[in-house]
């Protein structure tokens, strides 16, 4: 009987990933990874759920009564310094460049399919397995039956070496058919809200939060269009391109929208109305590439941010960067996020964006 080792989350989706792993007949054994310390860094005043404790422990706790409701050993792994040093120190050092990170996708890379995976051989596994939303076939990345939750963006960044032997138990699923198994099951994970926020973190008043470890350097907000001083920012950090909501401008009932940051000056720049053209980028350049295809194709499709509609795109490959094309035009592309190319069904990886560009020039970061 082949072993897998599977991280439980104390969620749904995992805890179901494993009772489908038990019906395809696997030794399954559980592994819960903890990779924060709510007490690190003087946050002293991290979240804690209705029954007092970190949801951190609360996880564990349902993810250990998973596991003992279908007959499953846990074993239990801290990854707080790992995680520190190459998931959270990332964020906090693209924070600092006036990017928007995604701390979810390198957590994937060094964390689910390196760190884990080395302990997950220490218990003797044939395969790993998640409850990630995504699938594999002839050793390509998929995305998941369930487009709504498809999580290819995420894995992006996980080598073709990385996923050999990676099993995704509910790929074929939808979200609502998981949660119907797990009722079934009885498990007490069966209703449980999905994790939001970021990765292992999880949810949190951001500001609050990266006061504990990064300075705030209030400035000036200026109108792009008129090089008007409308107002003051927080700091830079705590803003992406594109975003709407808490820039806190009075006396005005136009929608605004974040357009670029200013570090030596310390200014923010938004412009008025969604349609501005300060948002519309033609292209952009793409580094830190994982190419997950067989051959580099030159057309194809992308997508700049999670959940975003596939965008058509012709591919200019270029040593280790990619030109990225796309004449139609494509509001809030940021540096900092993922660019994740597709064929069809297949997800070839992609890169982290680097520079935003429109007719051949850098837009935004003055």
């Amino acid at each position: 009987m082949k072993k897998v080792v599977i991280g439980m989350s104390g969620g749904v989706d995992s805890s179901v990933a494993a009772i489908e792993l038990q019906k395809q007949g696997y030794e399954v054994i559980g592994l819960f990874m903890r990779n924060w310390d709510s007490l690190a860094d003087g946050e002293l005043n991290g979240p804690t759920t209705d029954s007092g404790i970190c949801p951190q422990e609360e996880d564990y706790n349902d993810a250990k009564k998973v596991c003992d409701k279908l007959g499953i050993p846990l074993h239990r792994k801290d990854f707080v310094k790992e995680y520190y040093d190459y998931v959270f120190k990332y964020f906090l050092d693209e924070l600092e460049k006036g990017r928007t990170p995604n701390p979810d996708i390198m957590c994937n890379k060094y964390i689910k399919f390196d760190m884990f995976v080395k302990e997950a051989e220490k218990l003797g596994a044939d395969y790993i397995a998640t409850g990630h939303y995504a699938r594999i076939k002839d050793g390509k990345l998929l995305r998941a039956v369930d487009n709504n939750k498809d999580q290819t963006y995420f894995l992006s960044q996980v080598t073709k070496d990385q996923l050999k032997n990676v099993l995704f138990p509910i790929g074929d699923m939808v979200k609502p058919d998981v949660r119907k198994v797990a009722e079934e099951y009885g498990l007490v994970t069966a209703d449980k809200k999905d994790s939001t926020g970021i990765c292992f973190i999880g949810e949190r008043n951001l500001t609050n939060f990266l006061k504990n470890y990064l300075p705030n350097q209030p400035g000036d907000i200026v109108n792009i269009d008129t090089n008007e001083v409308i107002g003051k920012h927080i700091g830079l950090m705590y803003y992406t391109i594109g975003q709407r909501r808490g820039l806190n401008i009075g006396g005005t009932d136009e929608r605004m929208f974040v357009v670029g940051k200013d570090l030596k000056k310390n200014i923010l720049y938004i412009c008025i109305g969604e349609d501005n053209d300060y948002l519309v980028s033609d292209s952009c350049i793409v580094d830190e590439i994982n190419y997950l295809g067989e051959e580099k194709i030159t057309k194809c499709t992308a997508k700049f941010r999670y959940r975003q509609v596939d965008i058509p795109v012709e591919l200019e490959w270029k040593d280790n960067e990619v030109l990225v094309k796309y004449p139609q035009g494509v509001k809030r592309v940021t540096p900092g996020q993922a660019c994740v190319f597709y064929n069809g069904e297949e997800c070839l990886g992609g890169g982290i964006i680097k520079t935003v560009l429109k007719n051949n020039e850098p837009l935004w970061y003055l």
